[in-house]
Order: structure tokens, then sequence, then C-alpha cells
């Protein structure tokens, strides 16, 4: 016989959960902007994006409680942003806590480097 589960225990986070978390979070900043689209600051640049694609296969645990994904977006002139969401909190209530340009057309401004199950941003070499 199985007890069931406490619901004083942490719930594991999946990567469904942070996906969807990103997607709401982009969902309603757009509701919120004129233009109705999502906006990342940019080397001092106001960016309009538009999502294309949340990379399932890049969601990732920080430690800590805290989570990341890599967000494809496109701006109207064609780039294409690479866009790292930084998250925290429980299955269902995601929040992001950060959004970082990882990639511009593909070139990475910083890299990923997993030490000991959990990821460190790393510079470029």
């Amino acid at each position: 016989m199985t007890s069931p589960q406490s619901p004083t225990q942490a719930k594991e986070v999946s990567t469904a959960d942070i996906s969807s978390g990103i997607k709401k979070h982009i969902d309603d900043e757009r509701k919120k902007s004129n233009d109705k689209k999502f906006h990342v600051n940019y080397r001092g640049k106001d960016l309009g994006l538009d999502l294309v694609k949340v990379h399932g296969d890049r969601l990732s645990t920080l430690g800590g409680g805290k989570y990341f994904a890599c967000v494809d977006m496109k701006a109207t002139d064609g780039t294409i942003y690479d866009i790292d969401f930084f998250m925290a909190g429980q299955p269902g209530s995601m929040k992001v806590t950060e959004t970082s340009v990882h990639k511009v057309n593909a070139r990475p401004l910083y890299n990923w480097k997993e030490e000991g199950g959990v990821w460190k941003r790393v510079r470029v070499s």
C-alpha cells in the first residue's frame, strides 16, 4: 500500500511546467505591450519580438529551485534572438525571474557548461 504524497513535499518540476511557465510569461507580456510583441532590452535597444520556438530539449535545472530554458524569438527585421529565460517556483506557478539574450542569429554571446548536474554560464572562448 502506498501513502499519498504529503502536500508539504516539494513537487518535481517537469519540462512541461517550465515550458508552460515561459509561454504564459511571454503571452502576458505581449498582452501588455502596444504592439503585441514581447520586449527585451539588448545593448540599449528595445527589441519587439515574436515567439518562434521554446526549445523543449534545452529545459534545465540550475539548482536551488531555479530553472532555465532557451527560446527562439524573431524581430521585425528578421533577426533571430535566442533568449534564455530563468525561472523559479513550483509546478503550475513558475515565474520568470530574468531574461538574457544568449545568441544573435545563432552566434553565442556566452555558453553553458554542466558541472555536477547543474548548468553554469561561461564566457565564449
